[in-house]
């Protein structure tokens, strides 16, 4: 098992609820230590589409939906932040891609990690890479059960 001293923090604003957070936890710890970083505090906010269009007009004055906006207060290699992610949105996105939801669901919960890492994905080669770390950590969550 890692050690870690950090906290992830699972919250919901909607009637989302993750099921076995403990597994999820491990998972997310062991991603961020196979990009040679260390956990602090990383919370995940689980909302509706309204709730993150508004996060998402207020803060970064954008007037669209998405399915997460992650706010990153990382030093170094110590990881921090808060990830907000719309459950509306990864179901939607899952029909739309043919994916089950657990398996959306882990792409954006890595996706915000992997931002907090220092991946970026707003050119093609960036959001490429972006998917191909997402998918290898994805993996990472299957070894993890095994």
């Amino acid at each position: 098992m890692i050690n870690q001293d950090g906290i992830i923090n699972f919250y919901s604003e909607n009637d989302f609820a993750l099921a076995q957070e403990d597994i999820y936890k491990k998972w997310i710890e062991r991603v961020i230590s196979s990009e040679g970083k260390r956990l602090g505090e990383i919370s995940y906010i689980f909302c509706d589409d309204e709730y993150l269009l508004d996060i998402n007009q207020k803060f970064l004055d954008h007037d669209t939906y998405t399915d997460i906006i992650s706010f990153d207060d990382s030093m170094g290699n110590l990881l921090n932040g808060d990830i907000y992610i719309s459950t509306e949105r990864v179901r939607e996105n899952a029909q739309e891609y043919n994916e089950d939801f657990d398996t959306e669901l882990k792409r954006v919960l890595v996706h915000g990690v992997l931002h907090y890492c220092g991946y970026k994905d707003k050119s093609e080669e960036d959001a490429a890479l972006m998917r191909e770390k997402e998918s290898e950590k994805i993996k990472l969550f299957h070894v993890e059960q095994s």
